[in-house]
C-alpha cells in the first residue's frame, strides 16, 4: 500500500512543494508499489558526526535509499526535516548539499509553522533512480553558519517519488541526532572542500548514486507511525506527511502556470 498524494499543496509543507521545478517528465514511470504494508524504499541516514561547529567546516553523512520492490524506482526525491530543540534554527543557517553525478547540489530550506525546517533534494534534477533490490547511497554534507546558536537537532528524511502531476510518499528514515557547538570564525565556504566538488562529473542529469547490497526492509510503516507517535521528531515528520495525504501533497510536481 502506498500513499497517493493528489490534492493541492497546503498545510505546513506547502512551501516545500515549490522547491521542485514546475516542469515534470513527459512520461512518468509507474509507482514503486510495495508488497504488503511496508514503505517500498527503505531509508537510512548514517555516518554523520555527533557535533557541528557553528561557522566551521562541513560534516559528511550518507542517505541510503534501498528499493525493496521488483521494479525500478525513478524520480526519487528525499526531503530532509530538521527539528531543533530551541526552535531557533533559521532556514539560511544550515548549508546542506547532496551529491549527484559527482558534484554537490544545494538544498533550500523552508520553515514550517512549527519552526521545523524542510528541504528537498532537487536543484532541478529529475530525482534518483534505484534499481530493484538495489541501494543508492547519497552523499550529503552539512555546515552551519557562524550565527547559529548552540542547539540540539534531529534530522529525518522522508522520500517522495515524483510523477507527472502527483507523488507517492515511499520512504522514511530514522533519527539522526547531532548538536551544534559554539561559533567559529570561519565560514563554511572557506572550509576544505570535498574532492568531488573540485572534479565534477559531466555525466547525465539523472543521478544514480552508488549501488550496494540491499538493507533490511524495516518496520511496516503503519506500525512505525504508531510506535513513534507525535512527540518525537520522527513523529512530527510522520504527522506532517499524514496531514498532507489528507489535505495536501508533499513535493508533488507543481502544474505549470498559464502564461498571460
Amino acid at each position: 500500500m502506498i500513499m497517493r498524494l493528489r490534492t493541492p499543496v497546503s498545510l505546513c509543507l506547502a512551501a516545500a512543494a515549490a522547491l521542485l521545478p514546475v516542469a515534470a517528465p513527459a512520461h512518468a514511470a509507474p509507482g514503486c508499489a510495495p508488497d504488503g504494508r511496508r514503505f517500498p524504499v527503505t531509508t537510512r541516514i548514517h555516518g554523520g558526526p555527533d557535533a557541528y561547529e557553528a561557522g566551521g567546516g562541513y560534516g559528511t553523512w550518507y542517505l541510503d535509499l534501498t528499493n525493496t520492490t521488483d521494479r525500478t524506482c525513478t524520480g526519487i526525491h528525499p526531503v530532509v526535516v530538521l527539528v531543533d530543540n530551541k526552535r531557533a534554527l533559521k532556514p539560511t543557517q544550515p548549508r546542506l548539499d547532496f551529491y549527484a553525478a559527482g558534484r554537490p547540489h544545494p538544498v533550500r530550506f523552508t520553515a514550517t509553522d512549527e519552526d521545523e525546517l524542510v528541504g528537498a533534494f532537487d536543484d532541478g534534477l529529475p530525482g534518483f533512480t534505484v534499481g530493484p533490490g538495489r541501494t543508492v547511497s547519497v552523499k550529503v554534507r552539512l555546515a552551519l553558519t557562524s550565527d547559529t546558536l548552540t542547539n540540539e537537532v534531529t534530522a529525518n528524511a522522508a522520500v517522495v517519488q515524483r510523477h507527472k502531476d502527483d507523488g507517492d510518499w515511499v520512504g522514511q528514515s530514522g533519527d539522526y541526532r547531532f548538536r551544534i557547538d559554539g561559533a567559529a570564525t570561519r565560514d563554511p565556504e572557506d572550509a576544505t572542500r570535498d574532492p568531488d566538488e573540485t572534479t565534477p562529473s559531466q555525466d547525465g542529469a539523472t543521478p544514480t548514486g552508488t549501488a550496494s547490497p540491499g538493507l533490511d526492509p524495516g518496520l511496516p510503516f503503519v506500525d512505525e507511525l504508531a510506535r513513534t507517535g507525535l512527540g518525537t521528531p520522527a513523529g512530527t515528520l510522520a504527522a506532517i506527511a499524514v496531514l498532507l495525504v489528507t489535505a495536501g501533497a508533499v513535493l508533488l510536481a507543481v502544474k505549470p502556470r498559464k502564461r498571460g
